[in-house]
């Protein structure tokens, strides 16, 4: 049970932040259901206590490790802001590592624009990269735009890597390798974890489920240092959800400066529910 929620919306969409910590737990479009995984009291044990991934949108640092990545929440404060409302949590203990997060609804459509913040309280200088993750219930598709075209003029050269995690199988039903799109199926009934992540130029990523579409957009950084391989996209599939994720850049972070990522968050409704890459290709190509 989540309480001390707090609640922005528009005609359109409907944004549960948990005041405190910085998340957003709910997301609900046009009158319809939670599009966000709901993962109740569900934890993974640290030396420092334990954490919750609750389900929804989180702020975490690149690159993944234990203890680092999963510190407990340690509360957050939360303030109002023309459009919205933020969310400062105090520094974790041990990375010294303190996470902000800005939620901004457009009055007039279904989109969010969020501002993600990471500040280094510490005493040295620490690596990392923000990492934005949101996690959706099961039954849609992810879809992850494939680079087109040369990058020199004969053609010689490589246009586009894949990374894989090592539990990721290539035969997986769940993955459809295309030219246009990487499509990644949140199947209910697939029973082992999957990742995987790439350099994506196009900057955005989406999931589509029932008739809705949710499209993330991220500044993609060409040329800058990501890591697991020089990802700047990831996305993760297990029994119990799917996620979107966006990393920013790898940044030395000197002690008091701080580091920003930006998200867009786009929401359609109304959409065939039997949408097809093609259909999705001609949509994407034709937004804003």
């Amino acid at each position: 049970m989540l309480n001390n929620l707090y609640t922005l919306e528009n005609r359109f969409l409907r944004l549960d932040l948990l005041a405190d910590s910085p998340r957003i737990v709910r997301l609900c479009a046009f009158g319809g259901q939670n599009l966000f995984a709901e993962l109740g009291e569900q934890a993974v044990s640290t030396a420092f206590g334990e954490f919750f991934f609750r389900g929804g949108h989180r702020l975490w640092h690149a690159p993944e490790a234990m203890p680092r990545t999963y510190l407990p929440d340690a509360g957050a404060t939360l303030s109002k802001i023309p459009g919205g409302a933020r969310l400062d949590a105090p520094a974790e203990p041990w990375t010294h590592i303190a996470k902000s997060l800005e939620v901004r609804l457009n009055p007039n459509a279904a989109q969010v624009f969020l501002r993600h913040e990471l500040r280094n309280e510490g005493p040295w200088a620490v690596e990392l990269a923000p990492w934005a993750l949101t996690m959706f219930r099961l039954g849609g598709v992810a879809v992850f735009p494939q680079a087109q075209g040369n990058v020199d003029a004969a053609g010689l050269l490589p246009n586009r890597q894949l990374t894989l995690w090592p539990y990721t199988h290539l035969n997986d039903p769940r993955l459809i390798l295309r030219d246009d799109f990487i499509l990644l199926r949140a199947d209910p009934e697939g029973k082992s974890a999957i990742k995987l992540g790439y350099f994506n130029p196009s900057g955005w990523q989406a999931y589509f489920i029932e008739n809705t579409l949710f499209v993330k957009r991220f500044n993609p950084l060409p040329g800058a240092n990501f890591p697991d391989g020089g990802c700047n996209t990831e996305s993760y599939c297990n029994h119990q959800f799917l996620e979107l994720e966006s990393l920013g850049a790898l940044t030395r972070l000197e002690p008091g400066a701080s580091i920003e990522h930006l998200e867009t968050w786009e929401i359609y409704s109304g959409l065939e529910p039997a949408l097809l890459p093609d259909e999705i290709s001609r949509l994407m190509a034709n937004l804003p």
